[in-house]
């Protein structure tokens, strides 16, 4: 049952990239933003929880916490330094912004603490069970539980909170929005901690999984994140989950088959084909729009 252990570790590798997609998805949506850098705020939850676990003894989820708390009031500050400023301004300006953004941070933590990659502490024990003839980690077992139920979570917060109103009512018509009393401004900044606690989230499921991190491990899952956000759908939330997992399977059954030193490029191979065939992703809509 080969190909049921590689199904199951494409989902967990398929639910990271959820997690990071999801604050691209979830921004997009609000101000029509790509904020390039979200990996970047991945790559710093990773971190946060490694010295959580390693320096200050925590446990696999007091780290988790802190590093999503911490990562949300990043996302905050982020969004009122570099973007507030631009809400007006021309998409492209908002764009290379958040170019600069990612890369002023990748090289911030490069000049505070080094380039050397560190290991992550082993803060789970990793047992294999059978599961119809395929050996299962607990590993995979607990990130796919963690990721399914931040999903979970995310969806009631969207559809059942006042904020989560709030976001979709900002998302549909921002001035009407205004007009009704909403605050545009406080409802972008939840927003983005709330996307950034996500990447937060999804930094340290991805130190405890892969064992390996460094200033530089944003850019390819980030890239990947947004590669499955387009794949789904951008700024559509189901759209992102169901991106993720897909690219996540797809990549391990390509390296699965052999083709290893293929499975970064088959996501963007994926990004090719879906931007020829249906540019609007999966479970988006074809629209048109005044340029």
């Amino acid at each position: 049952m080969e190909w049921l252990q590689q199904l199951i570790n494409g989902i967990s590798l398929g639910s990271i990239y959820a997690l990071i997609a999801l604050g691209y998805t979830m921004v997009y949506g609000i101000i029509k933003l790509i904020n390039f850098a979200h990996g970047e705020i991945f790559m710093i939850g990773a971190f946060i929880g490694y010295y959580s676990i390693a320096g200050w003894g925590l446990g696999f989820f007091p780290a988790l916490l802190l590093s999503m708390a911490s990562c949300a009031v990043i996302g905050v500050l982020i969004e009122r330094i570099a973007y507030k400023r631009l809400r007006n301004a021309t998409r492209i300006a908002a764009l290379i912004t958040a170019i600069g953004v990612s890369l002023l941070i990748q090289n911030g933590v490069i000049y505070m603490r080094g380039a050397q990659p560190n290991a992550y502490p082993e803060v789970l024990r990793n047992k294999s069970f059978d599961f119809f003839g395929a050996q299962i980690s607990s590993q995979s077992i607990l990130i796919l539980s963690v990721s399914v139920t931040l999903m979970i979570i995310l969806q009631f917060v969207v559809h059942k909170t006042k904020i989560g109103k709030a976001m979709r009512a900002v998302s549909y018509d921002a001035e009407a929005a205004k007009l009704m009393g909403i605050n545009v401004d406080n409802t972008i900044s939840a927003t983005f901690a709330i996307g950034s606690a996500l990447a937060g989230a999804a930094g340290v499921i991805f130190g405890i999984y892969y064992t390996k991190i460094d200033p530089l491990m944003g850019i390819i899952p980030g890239l990947k994140a947004f590669v499955a956000a387009v794949l789904g759908g951008i700024g559509i939330i189901p759209g992102a989950m169901a991106g993720g997992l897909v690219l996540g399977v797809v990549e391990t059954f390509v390296s699965a088959l052999g083709f290893s030193l293929w499975r970064d490029a088959a996501a963007f191979v994926i990004l090719i084909l879906i931007l020829i065939f249906k540019p609007s992703g999966l479970f988006g809509k074809n629209t048109r729009e005044k340029v």
